[in-house]
């Protein structure tokens, strides 16, 4: 398993495109967490909180596809790094205005969120060129995801510990710093400064032109919306509990489950069409987010959430694949960046309703979203099982990605796009 994640890694700029990707999404990944936080600190209502982080989120949908396909047409340093300074400069306002004046609180989220830079996207367009060969860049997708559950893990450890040293705002300026450094890293990078896109077509649409796209991204609003409503709820569990520790526990054992479990995906090759592994996924997925509503003890609780992020990472390291697979000539980084922004509003969702959803019905409430969630997710992917079917005249084996002219597909599969 770890031969294979370090024949990566030795790769000539793949530890260090990997690990300023980390940095660089730092501020996006425990956005949602420092913003609850920061308001509850501040005074702010759980309502106050889930609506100033779900504003955010929605601000990140907006800005995610328009920055992606502007790399795509203008190349990643011309864009990551202004967009990357945009966003610490909205919320540092936050962090020194506080949630008192409202018209200035959700101008500083929107203008953080509308401008967080697509790093995401953008390492998943550079695995091709800088890995070459096919099952590398298949593994890479997977370390990719386990690497999220990383930071995912340590993210919400170090807000708390920033929070507890320092000050829920200190902690929004730290991050946001930290951010901005880890962009720079790979604008900076060689792979990052030479790659291009490959030439689309014009269309208005640009990557959402592909039914199987669509289809996709409609399941993982679900994933996202499960995913923003365990924020909010993990808080209101921890206050119940009288420990604000608490909260970072749960979500620092939710990102370990995910991390062991996309250890274990990417260790091995996979047969049969990634679209049908990824409904049955998503379906063990949803199985793990429903006892969350039992809230049991502190130590239960825990190991409840470790398992219900078991099957995030291999989720994601799958719905990469299909991306791959779906997204039309020259739409790379937009496509991924859609995948984020569906992320994006499903989480602003998730957060939006859980904190009604707790006033009114308690702390259990909170995880019944997270819950049911995770069964639309699954709902839908099978509703639209017809979209994302490669048919025969277009599973033709290719050696390389449309998208990149350095570009890797699965092992065993095509891309999904016709000659």
């Amino acid at each position: 398993m770890a031969a294979g994640y370090l024949d990566i890694l030795r790769a000539r700029h793949a530890a260090r495109l990997l690990a300023g990707t980390l940095v660089g999404r730092l501020p996006n990944g425990t956005a949602h967490i420092a913003i609850v936080l920061f308001t509850r600190a501040e005074g702010g209502s759980y309502t106050l909180a889930g609506a100033l982080a779900a504003v955010y989120g929605l601000a990140t949908a907006v800005g995610q596809p328009l920055l992606g396909r502007a790399v795509d047409l203008y190349g990643q340093p011309r864009v990551q790094l202004p967009a990357a300074v945009a966003s610490a400069l909205g919320m540092g306002m936050l962090a020194l205005t506080g949630p008192g004046s409202l018209a200035v609180a959700f101008a500083a989220v929107v203008v953080a969120g509308v401008f967080t830079p697509p790093l995401e996207g953008g390492l998943r367009a550079l695995w091709p060129a800088v890995l070459g060969d096919e099952e590398r860049v298949h593994r890479a997708y997977a370390m990719d995801a386990v690497a999220q559950e990383i930071m995912f893990t340590l993210g919400p450890l170090l807000v708390t510990l920033l929070v507890s040293l320092w000050s829920p705002s200190a902690a929004l300026l730290v991050i946001n710093a930290i951010g901005v450094l880890g962009a720079l890293s790979v604008v900076l990078s060689e792979p990052s400064r030479a790659w291009r896109s490959a030439p689309r077509e014009a269309h208005w649409l640009g990557a959402l032109r592909s039914p199987g796209l669509l289809a996709l991204l409609g399941s993982f609003f679900f994933v996202g919306l499960a995913l923003g409503s365990i924020t909010v709820a993990a808080v209101a569990y921890a206050d119940d509990h009288g420990r604000e520790s608490v909260y970072g526990w749960l979500m620092a054992a939710l990102g370990l489950g995910a991390l062991v479990g996309g250890a274990v995906y990417g260790a091995r090759q996979w047969a049969g069409a990634p679209e049908r592994r990824l409904r049955y996924l998503v379906a063990l997925l949803a199985l793990g987010y429903l006892p969350l509503a039992l809230t049991p003890g502190v130590a239960a609780m825990t190991a409840l959430t470790a398992l219900a992020g078991v099957f995030l990472a291999p989720t994601m390291a799958c719905s990469f694949i299909v991306v791959d697979r779906h997204a039309p000539r020259g739409t790379v980084t937009e496509a991924f960046s859609w995948l984020v922004t569906t992320f994006g509003v499903g989480a602003a969702v998730g957060t939006a309703v859980a904190g009604p959803a707790i006033e009114g019905g308690g702390t259990t409430w909170g995880f019944v979203v997270t819950g049911a969630s995770g069964v639309a997710a699954l709902l839908v992917l099978l509703a639209t099982k017809k979209a994302l079917t490669v048919h025969g005249s277009t599973a033709v084996a290719v050696r390389r990605s449309e998208n990149d002219r350095n570009g890797a597909v699965e092992p065993g599969f095509s891309s999904g796009h016709k000659a």
